[in-house]
């Protein structure tokens, strides 16, 4: 995301937050965050006053600086579960014995004790307006600062579990987004892309013409916040260059002779929402949206990034296992360097615009396409003992995860600087064929059976 648009969509996040709390929170703040925290636990009086005190909480928490923030954050982690309380269901537990009465009784004291009273903080933001955004947004702090803190990364767990309990994807509305949307969620949609950048109106209004489609998942407790979007082209066959689904000057399409729809851009809208997917769903159900305004379309596909290629790339060594010498000779001839070279990848990595050579990209071509088919089909990430294999690839993961299959990789599909970096301007279709889901599904998930075309099968077997 443009780190100015990024900032200025949150500049009025906050205003919003700040203005929506005003007249909640009545009088004068307290300094003292752990003595309204307690305050906000015990809660004293009735609904009105528990919510004035969550909202001047609130309030205290975005009014300070990093450094404030990150304290307000220990805070409330530091109310934690009773040590004394939980050893104390324990015993109680322990001792029911066989008395099957006296240990259910034991086992929901137990739980009751081990919920963290932080748990019952963070559930009280949602009394007051516009509060389940701000949750959102302290988890999406959280993230960071829990990495080094391990009392803060319970904490983003308590979060996360209520987050995924409240964001449940029957909760959500689908709802499609086109041109004559508020330009207030339109200037969003600009925000949080994360795939291709929207350039600007034009780029975008072209993005929702009568040939495409963006639908999006929203809360009902954030009416005006997309959760995640995906962008959709209804085009002829499967599409194997992003530039010309981008194309402003392209004509625009007669949907009803479509027979595919490409999914070419799918953003996730909220970091606080980090882990807790909506994508399966969104797909799907989109694909149903479709399927019912089109019955023309035959294939659901994508036209996906391939992001961990180049790091993956860089990590091992490719001139000396994987090229066979034939190979070398014909990338270094093409390079310049003599045929000797042993490490004519690394070369041609280093060069900035090798694409804009044809005959390095002419020698290039077969060896990246075998070598990228070999990291989307072989190479694992690494995993816990005893979990099935998954894709080294993170979209490759979430696409085999939903039950599509690698159906072919397009040479030079994304051209621009992003693409360059992370996949040498590789994309790979991934198809969704409604008959396969479910058993692609299952072998993947469970098994770490990868669903892939014969070609690209083939190709990666070509390791040499």
């Amino acid at each position: 995301m443009d780190t100015a648009t990024s900032g200025g969509l949150f500049d009025r996040a906050l205003k919003r937050l700040l203005e929506a709390w005003r007249d909640v929170a009545g009088g004068a703040e307290d300094g003292d965050i752990a003595a309204q925290m307690r305050d906000c636990l015990e809660a004293k009086g009735g609904e009105v006053s528990a919510r004035a005190r969550s909202a001047r909480l609130a309030k205290a928490y975005l009014a300070a600086d990093a450094d404030g923030k990150a304290e307000f954050l220990r805070i409330l982690a530091s109310f934690d579960s009773d040590p004394a309380a939980v050893a104390k269901a324990v015993a109680a537990f322990q001792a029911a014995g066989d008395d099957a009465a006296a240990a259910a009784r034991a086992r929901m004291q137990l739980r009751r004790a081990l919920e963290a009273p932080r748990a019952r903080l963070v559930t009280q933001f949602t009394s007051i307006p516009e509060g389940v955004k701000f949750v959102v947004e302290l988890r999406a702090a959280l993230l960071q600062l829990a990495k080094k803190d391990p009392a803060l990364a319970a904490l983003e767990a308590d979060m996360r579990a209520l987050l995924a309990a409240w964001f449940d994807v029957g909760f959500l509305e689908l709802r499609r987004i086109d041109w004559h949307s508020p330009a207030n969620l339109l200037e969003k949609l600009v925000g949080y892309e994360a795939v291709h950048e929207i350039r600007g109106w034009r780029d975008l209004k072209n993005r929702l013409d009568s040939d495409r489609r963006c639908y999006a998942f929203f809360h009902p407790r954030m009416p005006d916040e997309p959760l995640i979007f995906v962008e959709i082209a209804l085009v002829k066959g499967l599409s194997g260059d992003v530039r010309a689904l981008l194309d402003e000057k392209a004509p625009v399409q007669d949907p009803a002779a479509a027979d595919t729809a490409i999914f070419y851009s799918i953003s996730n809208c909220q970091q606080g929402l980090a882990g807790i997917s909506f994508g399966n769903f969104l797909i799907k159900r989109v694909v149903g949206e479709l399927s019912s305004e089109f019955r023309n379309l035959k294939a659901f596909a994508t036209l996906s990034p391939i992001p961990g290629f180049r790091r993956w790339l860089d990590s091992v060594a490719v001139d000396e296992a994987l090229l066979s010498p034939d190979e070398k000779a014909s990338l270094a001839a093409a390079l310049g360097a003599d045929e000797s070279d042993v490490q004519p990848v690394a070369r041609l990595l280093a060069k900035r615009s090798w694409h804009r050579d044809a005959a390095v990209a002419e020698a290039a071509k077969p060896i990246l396409t075998r070598l990228c088919a070999r990291y989307l089909v072989a190479e694992n990430a690494e995993g816990r003992a005893g979990e099935a294999k998954r894709a080294r690839d993170p979209v490759a993961h979430f696409h085999l995860t939903n039950g599509a299959q690698a159906e072919r990789l397009n040479w030079l599909a994304d051209r621009s600087e992003k693409g360059q970096r992370e996949s040498l301007g590789l994309m790979v279709n991934y198809l969704y064929d409604l008959d396969a889901i479910e058993a692609n599904h299952e072998a993947y998930v469970g098994q770490g059976k990868r669903a892939a075309s014969t070609t690209l099968k083939r190709l990666a077997r070509g390791w040499a």
